[in-house]
């Protein structure tokens, strides 16, 4: 329990970007230093995360949690994923309310943007393959939904949760 907690307080101490900038954090500890879930679990995990309230990070945390220790190894899984954050937050805030008028921390911040959106990418990159790949052939029907769902979010704005129970309804019908 205190190796899950110590990971997690990791994850929330790194989770710069936040949301799906901490995917690649998350996976390369779980999936592939500790091996607690396979590639394919955390896709799903990250899936389920994405229809549930609450931060990306947080809400993984606590699935990981579960699966590992049941509901005590989510609260150790949460309560490490959000420790870290919330401590810096609010040191943040008071550092970032006196100084930002500095020119060194517009540039901090804009580097760390940066290193966000290649996060972002990473992780993204990461989903993509294990979505469109399975058993080692082309998942021509997710790439379809993919293209599908983009232009729809691109074009008409959709509400997120409507797109994906419309989506998850065509995957029931369709797998």
């Amino acid at each position: 329990m205190l190796n899950l907690f110590i990971i997690f307080f990791k994850i929330g101490l790194f989770s710069i970007g936040g949301g799906y900038a901490i995917i690649t954090l998350i996976q390369e500890q779980v999936v592939n230093n500790y091996h607690w879930i396979s590639a394919n679990t955390f896709t799903d995990i990250i899936t389920i995360s994405q229809m549930t309230p609450g931060p990306l990070a947080v809400n993984t945390s606590t699935f990981v949690g579960i699966q590992l220790a049941g509901i005590s190894g989510a609260i150790v899984a949460t309560i490490g994923c959000i420790f870290a954050g919330a401590t810096i937050s609010i040191i943040l805030y008071l550092l970032f309310t006196k100084y930002q008028k500095l020119e060194i921390i517009t540039n901090i911040l804009n580097t760390l943007k940066a290193t966000s959106v290649g996060l972002i990418m990473s992780a993204g990159a990461t989903i993509l393959i294990l979505t469109f790949v399975e058993n080692n052939s082309i998942n021509f029907l997710a790439i379809i939904i993919f293209v599908i769902s983009l232009l729809w979010l691109q074009k008409k704005k959709p509400n997120p949760i409507a797109l994906m129970i419309i989506t998850g309804i065509i995957g029931y019908f369709v797998y």
